[in-house]
């Protein structure tokens, strides 16, 4: 099964963040070992913020073991869809968010996504399955 992967998780690793390190670490590996964990483009961008030169975020990926996956062109309707539905409600970002891509990407692909940033994804995906702190994924 394939696990997309939100760049908070992947950045709290790289960052050694002390307050979700040890979390994202130990959910990241514990995965790595059942499973395809993946990201898409929009990741790859928000983690490559982090990084002089594209071949040392490359090697960071592949030591990892981090799949790659394309955004579908359905993916990307249902993100500016719920994008759509966000500025109805209020929201108040003028440009797609990052987050609605990853959100739409796995919700079409059917993968679990492992972030610790639930807010809009349960708001916006509701039957997406997350694995987030609060959540017990044992049958995953």
């Amino acid at each position: 099964m394939e696990i997309l992967v939100d760049s908070n998780v992947l950045l709290d690793i790289l960052t050694e963040d002390p307050t979700w390190y040890e979390w994202s670490a130990h959910t990241l590996e514990r995965f790595l070992e059942d499973h395809r964990v993946c990201i898409n483009p929009v990741i790859y961008a928000e983690v490559s913020i982090g990084f002089e030169r594209i071949e040392d975020l490359d090697a960071s990926l592949s030591q990892a073991e981090i799949g790659r996956l394309r955004i579908p062109y359905e993916a990307a309707f249902l993100a500016g869809k719920s994008y759509l539905l966000y500025r109805q409600r209020g929201g108040n970002r003028r440009s797609p968010l990052p987050d609605f891509f990853i959100g739409a990407h796995a919700a079409v692909a059917g993968m679990p996504l492992i972030t610790r940033d639930v807010g809009r994804y349960r708001t916006y995906f509701p039957r997406l399955a997350l694995i987030c702190p609060e959540s017990n994924n044992k049958s995953i």
